[in-house]
């Protein structure tokens, strides 16, 4: 069993209806290979973020307290950041000392190696995957990266999980997509196999740098 301490810059906990079913608990990863321009978590990127830096055990302790809740609702714990499937042994151990009682996801962009997401695939329940958007100037864009590897690793997630553990969050994005290429996206991810969708407007709360 991994043992080894991750740093984690929030734990929030009694969230119903936003990180997957039932009564959930959301803990966020520091750390992340994106940069997107509205980051929606900037302290996930800060390196002067207060983290806790917590093992498996220690993270467990901390959220079975709410394990009543969890049971009783389907519910579960959320992996969020930052970008979880970079902590793939940490996820590993956590459902080791948890078990299959609890509904474990992550909200994840996929922007990761293909063994995490095959490992990831074989100890979460569930994924909700922020895909920005389909088009891979807009994507490059706005995070800094290619999407070329985000799309393989979707298709190989549905390989192995199928569509119905799967929402995919196509946002709308002030000043880099449009309604037209928000379609033009959901199109194509529904041709993919994709079913479930979260369509969202991003606020902006901070300068965009562009």
């Amino acid at each position: 069993m991994n043992t080894e301490a991750r740093p984690f810059f929030g734990i929030a906990r009694h969230r119903i209806g936003t990180d997957g079913k039932g009564i959930t608990t959301l803990c966020t990863f520091h750390g992340c290979p994106l940069r997107c321009k509205y980051c929606l978590n900037p302290q996930g990127l800060d390196p002067n973020t207060n983290c806790d830096h917590l093992t498996p055990e220690e993270l467990y302790q901390k959220v079975k307290i709410d394990e009543l809740y969890f049971l009783a609702t389907g519910g579960g714990v959320t992996f969020g950041g930052g970008e979880p499937l970079l902590n793939i042994p940490f996820l590993e151990s956590f459902r080791a000392l948890c078990g299959d009682a609890w509904h474990l996801s992550a909200e994840t962009s996929l922007h990761v190696s293909e063994e995490a997401v095959r490992r990831a695939a074989g100890v979460l329940d569930y994924f909700i995957v922020d895909i920005k958007d389909t088009n891979a100037d807009i994507y490059l864009r706005y995070t800094g990266k290619p999407n070329g590897i985000v799309l393989h690793n979707l298709e190989i997630l549905l390989s192995l999980v199928g569509p119905e553990r799967i929402t995919v969050r196509v946002p709308k994005i002030p000043r880099f997509n449009t309604a037209k290429d928000i379609e033009s996206s959901k199109q194509y991810l529904s041709q993919m196999g994709i079913v479930h969708f979260n369509f969202f407007d991003y606020i902006i709360r901070q300068p965009s740098g562009v």
